[in-house]
C-alpha cells in the first residue's frame, strides 16, 4: 500500500490532497466568471483561502484579508506576485494555497537556495537519452517553471533572494516575454507560456539583505508584506487550534490549557515587539519569535507532557520547548532572554500560577 492509497500515513500532503473536498465543492459550486486557465473563480479562490461558513470552507489563511484581495488581483494580471515578511509568517502557505485553488497543483516549486542554478529554472538534460537520441523532447528534463508554462499554471519560487543575482535575472526575460528557447530542439525550440501561467515568489525580509534582487526584477513584481499578528486574543486562538489540529491527526491526547497557549503567546508577542503589555521596553532577541514558532514550541511541550509528564501540558513544558528557540541564532539571544525572565516573568510570577512555573522552570534549565 503507497502513501497515496493511504493518506493517514502521510506526514504532510499537499495543500490540493489536504483540502480536495473543499475544492471541489467549491467547484461544484462556482457559477462565477473565472480567468481562462484557473480552476476556480476569483472569488471561490478567497472563499478556499479566507473560509466560507456558508459552504462550510475552513479559513486557512488568518491575518491581512485585503492582502489576499490583492494577491488574487496580481496573479490575474502580467505581473508576479512576491510575498515578502519575517520568516515563520506564513507566506509560503499563501503560497500553496493560492497555487492549489487556481491551478489545482502546488508541487510545481523552485527552492532557492546558494547552489539553484539556471538548469532548475529552465531545463536539463537526461543524459543517457540525449547520447543515444539526441536532443529531443524525450531527452528534456522540464524545470516546475517549464512545466507551468507549458500547462498554464502558478510556479512557486520560495525564497528567490538565497539566489546569486545572474541566477535570479535569468526571471526577467521569462516573465517578460513569458516563452522558453531551447535552442537544441531545433524548429521546436520556442515555446510559449499558456493563459493561468504566472510566478508566485516569497522573500524574508531578514534574507533580502544576502542577494537583493535587481530594480529589472523587482519591475516584474507586485510586492505585498505578510505582517506578523498582532491581536493576542486571535492568535491565541490560532495556536491552539493549530497544535490541537497536528495532535489529533497524530492521535496524540494531550490536555491543553488555553491559559498555557496565551502565556506562550504573549511571550512571542512580547520579545518580538520589544515592549511588554504593560509599555515596558525590553530587549528583541535575533532569533524568530514568529507565530509558526509559537505553534511549533507548543506542539513538542504537548508531546513532552503525554511522553514524559502527565498528559496536561503546562508552563513547565512550554519552558523547556523554549530553549530550542532562543539558542538558535546568537548567542546573545539567551541573556536578553534571561533578562525578561528576570525581570517581566519574575513580576507576574508573583500573581500567577503559571507564570511562576514557567518561571521556575526556566531557572532550572538556565541558571
Amino acid at each position: 500500500m503507497t502513501t497515496e492509497d493511504n493518506p493517514s500515513n502521510i506526514l504532510r500532503s499537499s495543500a490540493e490532497l489536504r483540502y480536495a473536498d473543499e475544492l471541489a465543492r467549491l467547484r461544484a459550486a462556482d457559477s462565477d466568471p473565472r480567468p481562462e486557465g484557473w480552476q476556480l473563480s476569483p472569488r471561490a479562490v478567497r472563499r478556499f483561502i479566507l473560509g466560507d461558513d456558508k459552504q462550510d470552507i475552513s479559513r486557512k489563511f488568518y491575518g491581512d484579508d485585503p492582502l489576499v484581495d490583492r494577491a488574487i488581483v496580481t496573479l490575474m494580471g502580467h505581473q508576479g506576485l512576491m510575498l515578502v515578511g519575517e520568516p515563520g509568517t506564513a507566506k509560503s502557505l499563501l503560497s500553496e494555497l493560492l497555487s492549489a485553488a487556481i491551478s489545482g497543483d502546488s508541487a510545481l516549486t523552485i527552492q532557492g537556495t546558494a547552489g539553484t542554478t539556471e538548469d532548475h529554472i529552465k531545463y536539463s538534460w537526461n543524459y543517457a537519452l540525449l547520447l543515444a537520441e539526441g536532443p529531443s523532447k524525450r531527452a528534456m528534463v522540464a524545470s516546475p517553471l517549464y512545466q507551468a508554462m507549458e500547462s498554464g499554471k502558478l510556479v512557486r519560487f520560495e525564497e528567490i533572494t538565497r539566489c546569486p543575482p545572474e541566477i535570479q535575472d535569468v526571471m526577467i526575460s521569462l516573465m517578460s516575454e513569458k516563452q522558453i528557447m531551447v535552442p537544441e530542439l531545433g524548429e521546436q525550440a520556442r515555446m510559449h507560456a499558456r493563459r493561468g501561467f504566472n510566478v508566485i515568489a516569497t522573500a524574508n525580509l531578514r534574507d533580502r539583505g544576502v542577494h537583493e534582487m535587481s530594480s529589472a526584477l523587482k519591475r516584474r513584481f507586485n510586492f505585498e508584506t505578510v505582517r506578523p499578528i498582532k491581536d493576542h486574543a486571535f492568535e491565541v486562538e490560532l495556536v491552539l487550534r493549530q497544535v490541537q489540529r497536528d495532535l489529533d491527526s497524530a492521535e496524540v491526547p494531550v490536555e491543553i490549557e488555553r491559559d498555557v497557549i496565551a502565556l506562550l503567546v504573549t511571550a512571542f508577542q512580547e520579545l518580538r515587539s520589544g515592549q511588554t503589555r504593560e509599555g515596558t521596553p525590553i530587549k528583541t532577541p535575533d532569533t524568530v519569535m514568529s507565530t509558526a514558532e509559537a505553534v511549533n514550541v507548543a506542539y513538542a511541550a504537548a508531546l513532552e507532557a503525554r511522553y514524559f509528564g502527565t498528559g496536561r501540558l503546562s508552563a513547565r513544558e512550554i519552558a523547556n520547548q523554549l530553549q530550542g528557540v532562543v539558542l538558535k541564532d546568537n548567542a546573545d539571544d539567551l541573556k536578553r532572554v534571561q533578562h525578561y525572565f528576570d525581570t517581566v516573568v519574575r513580576e507576574r510570577a508573583r500573581r500567577d500560577e503559571h507564570w511562576k512555573t514557567f518561571r521556575d522552570a526556566a531557572r532550572s534549565l538556565w541558571p
